[in-house]
Order: structure tokens, then C-alpha cells, then sequence
């Protein structure tokens, strides 16, 4: 059983930390993007690894638990505790320092509030990249990017969030600080407690700075816009760009054109390059070293999938700023879903040649529910489906919220027989708790539990989250 963080527990921790450690704590702490959950707790903010682990101490002794927050754009409820004994909200905001940068090596070592933006800079003014990008990057901390392993446009290329960090300083539940802040590429002594940490929602312990992996800059990138016939279509179009392009294919991502009409519903100003608008569009991005340029192999592989009837139309970037308008289409789909308001959505992902049967027979699945509109896109490249449900125009979504439960159930269901996941890129949180109950190996759950124990046999670190409490 936890204890509520009492008048007194707090009095406690001014006396171990500095003033600064106790920002006032504003609405924007207790709330996440979706407007689902609403949270509770103390906010403390330490500054320093020593303060975050003086605090876990405390924590652990009077069996309090414990919330981490980074940058709350997780879209899962992992960041707020709605009930529950009063927990302690450990900011990470205040650790926003860059403590060492490699050019030669191409590492970067930075804490935890460093935002995603911030990373991205350094790596520029370095000569380098980092190439993880999400949508909310400007906000989004490197703390929780790790702790939910995230993912955005460049998985295709580049991987997750663990496949681009080489090491992470992180604090135990009891107050320990686990030295693990290596720039080693290899490394095989022992267990990988850093991939194990990385992705575990801040249930094993608190990551409080990482070296992450830069790459080589692109010398040359561009994109296009093109007008595919099917979800299968595309990702046929999707193994033709890699036998032209290899691995310097950075992007691949579908879009449906109910999106639009939804960025169009929300009054939301955007690009429309393709006229009429198709039903099915991608978009390609390729990142190139060398001397060729993108437009060539761009042109090759519309040619090639136009002559095998994978491409209807199309339109290539001319410059930097029209690709760039290109991925200002696909990022501000996510806003045109919110205003709208979506019934459920589905963060999914399945094998490849699992996606086009999916989706049909999601369209009929859903179908059989009620009137509604479905909005698929997402990074068709590595098979992680944005798959959003969305009631009948002119109508709101808590008009079907009493549906919300059996159309998820219904889709994550298809998912799992085509043996996908319904956690693909934004975790598990406190959201999906139920469907990691329905949907997980009983071997996996029982491991999963049996590890939680040993990293956190008290159960403060972020209780309710990814496993039940």
C-alpha cells in the first residue's frame, strides 16, 4: 500500500532540496493532450541527478509514489495518476543541460529535460543530425522520449529512440544512481539494463541524462507527393523505392484523403498539392549522400511504379520549402483529428503484408459498429498505423461514447489476429493497461511483473502505469 505525499512528507523535501526544486504547480501538469485523464499530485522539479535521487529516497522511505513528467505529450496517460494516494509529480524540466557533444565520435550527451528541438540543433551546429522526429519535438523531452521509446516519421531509416541511444545515467526507486553513461557502440557485458529501462514508461527507475547516437547529415534531400491507387499499391510502391533507393529511402508515410477533409472540417490551413484529391496518397522522403540527386531517383521510382500501375499522379518537391510543406501536411493531421474529435483512435502496428487486409476489413468491422469515418495514415514504411474512428459529420463524439469501448475492441481484435500490436509507437500508459492484459503472452505479463518487483518491489514508480497496481 502507498502513503498520499502528506503536509509533513512535503515539509520533509523542502528540507532536502533547494526552493527552486518547488515550482508552482499549474493545470499543465495535471492534464494530457487528449483531455482524458485528469491528474493529482505535489510537484517537485530537482535539478540535479544527486536531487532526483535525495528525492527517490525519500520516496521509497515513506512508500510514496511517484509520477515522472517530461514533456507530457504522451498520448497515453502515462504522465498523470487520476487516483490513488496523493503521488509526487518528479518534473524533469530543470535538468535541461548539454553535458558533452563528440563531433568525432557523433555523440551527444544531454539530461533529461533537454527537449527533442534542442537535441536536433546542437547535432546541426555539430555538423551531424539527430534524427528522431515527432510532431510535438518543440515540447517533447529526451526523459520521455526514452522512457516510451518513441518513435516518429524516420523509424523507416533510422529506428526508435533506443536504437539511437548508446547509454543513460538513470536513479533507482530507492535512491540508487546507476552510472550506465556509455558512448560504447558495443558492449556486451551483462545484461542490457539500458533497453530494458528505455521504453519501460518510468516503472523501472528514472532516466535522468543519455549519450545519444548522431549520423551523418544527408547531403541532399527531397520528396514527393503521390497519388496511389491502394493501401496495397503502396506498399508495393514502398518495396520499389527500396530497390532504387536502399536504405537512403528517410520516409514513407500514407495519408488518406479523409485526412484533409478533416484538416478542411477544423479550419485548418494546408497544402493540396493533388487535384482531384485522391483516395490514397504517400508520401516518399529520401535523404541522400553523394552526388545524385533526389529528384532523379524520386522520378525513377514514380516511372517504375506508374509503368506497374502503383502511381496515379504525383508531384515532387522543387525545393526545400515545398518539401517542407509537404510534411506540414502530414504533421498537422493529428490537429485536424482533434478537432474534429475522434470516437477511439488506434495507435497499431502490423506486419507489412498484413496492412492492406487489415484495413479492409477494418473498413467493414467498423462499418457494422455505426455511420462512422475512419482516418488511416501513419508511417506505412515500418507498419505503425494511425487508425482513428470518428463519428459521422454533424455529429460529436460523445454521441457514440458509449460505442468508444467495442470499437476499440473490435479493431485492436483484428490487429492481434493479424498478429500486430495495439501499442505501436505511444506505449502503454495507464490507456491500455486492459488491452496489455487482454493482448499479452501470460509468459511475458509474469516476466514483466517479476521484473517490476526487482527494479521497484514497493511499487512507487509511476503506479497503474503499463501494469496494473
Amino acid at each position: 500500500m502507498l502513503n498520499p505525499a502528506s503536509a509533513d512528507f512535503i515539509e520533509s523535501l523542502r528540507a532536502l532540496l533547494p526552493p527552486a526544486a518547488f515550482p508552482e504547480l499549474t493545470e499543465a501538469e495535471l492534464t494530457e493532450p487528449r483531455g482524458r485523464w485528469h491528474g493529482q499530485g505535489v510537484l517537485v522539479a530537482p535539478g540535479a541527478t544527486d536531487e532526483v535521487a535525495a528525492l527517490l529516497r525519500a520516496c521509497s522511505a515513506a512508500r510514496v509514489g511517484v509520477v515522472p513528467r517530461s514533456g507530457g505529450t504522451g498520448l497515453v496517460s502515462g504522465q498523470v495518476m487520476p487516483e490513488g494516494p496523493l503521488p509526487v509529480i518528479l518534473s524533469l524540466a530543470r535538468m535541461d543541460r548539454l553535458r558533452d557533444l563528440r563531433a568525432d565520435e557523433r555523440v551527444i550527451v544531454v539530461e533529461a529535460g533537454v527537449t527533442l528541438a534542442a537535441v536536433q540543433a546542437a547535432a546541426r551546429d555539430a555538423g551531424g543530425m539527430f534524427p528522431l522526429s515527432l510532431a510535438s519535438e518543440g515540447s517533447a523531452r529526451v526523459g520521455g522520449v526514452l522512457a516510451t521509446n518513441a518513435g516518429g516519421t524516420h523509424v523507416l531509416r533510422y529506428g526508435n529512440a533506443r536504437a539511437l541511444c548508446l547509454g543513460i545515467e538513470a536513479v533507482t526507486a530507492d535512491g540508487r544512481v546507476w552510472h550506465g553513461l556509455t558512448r560504447l557502440r558495443k558492449d556486451n557485458a551483462g545484461y542490457d539494463l539500458r533497453d530494458l529501462v528505455v521504453g519501460s514508461e518510468g516503472t523501472l527507475a528514472i532516466i535522468t541524462a543519455a549519450a545519444l547516437r548522431m549520423v551523418p547529415a544527408p547531403a541532399h534531400e527531397g520528396a514527393a507527393l503521390l497519388a496511389v491507387p491502394s493501401p496495397a499499391a503502396a506498399l508495393e510502391l514502398l518495396s520499389l523505392a527500396h530497390d532504387v533507393a536502399g536504405d537512403q529511402v528517410s520516409g514513407f508515410e500514407l495519408i488518406a484523403r479523409q485526412g484533409l477533409e478533416f484538416l478542411d472540417e477544423g479550419g485548418i490551413p494546408h497544402p493540396d498539392p493533388l487535384r482531384p484529391r485522391p483516395e490514397w496518397m504517400v508520401l516518399l522522403d529520401l535523404g541522400l549522400s553523394g552526388d545524385t540527386a533526389p529528384e532523379d531517383l524520386i522520378t525513377r521510382i514514380w516511372e517504375r511504379g506508374e509503368a506497374r500501375g502503383l502511381v496515379n499522379d504525383g508531384v515532387i518537391a522543387a525545393s526545400e520549402a515545398q518539401r517542407a510543406a509537404f510534411w506540414h501536411l502530414r504533421e498537422s493531421i493529428p490537429e485536424g483529428n482533434r478537432r474534429v474529435g475522434s470516437v477511439s483512435s488506434h495507435d497499431i502496428s502490423l506486419p507489412l503484408s498484413e496492412i492492406a487486409g487489415f484495413i479492409e476489413r477494418g473498413r467493414a468491422a467498423v462499418a457494422a459498429l455505426g455511420p462512422f469515418r475512419i482516418n488511416c495514415f501513419g508511417h506505412l514504411g515500418d507498419g505503425n498505423l494511425h487508425y482513428n474512428v470518428f463519428p459521422p459529420r454533424g455529429a460529436k463524439a460523445p454521441d457514440y461514447g458509449a460505442l468508444r469501448a467495442r470499437v476499440q475492441e473490435v479493431v485492436h481484435d483484428l490487429v492481434h489476429e493479424a498478429g500486430g500490436s495495439f501499442a505501436a509507437e505511444h506505449g502503454v500508459g495507464r490507456l491500455k493497461v486492459g488491452d496489455l492484459e487482454r493482448y499479452g503472452d501470460p509468459v511475458m505479463l509474469s516476466l514483466m511483473r517479476g521484473v517490476k518487483a526487482a527494479f521497484d518491489p514497493q511499487g512507487i514508480l509511476n503506479p497503474g502505469a503499463m501494469l496494473r497496481s
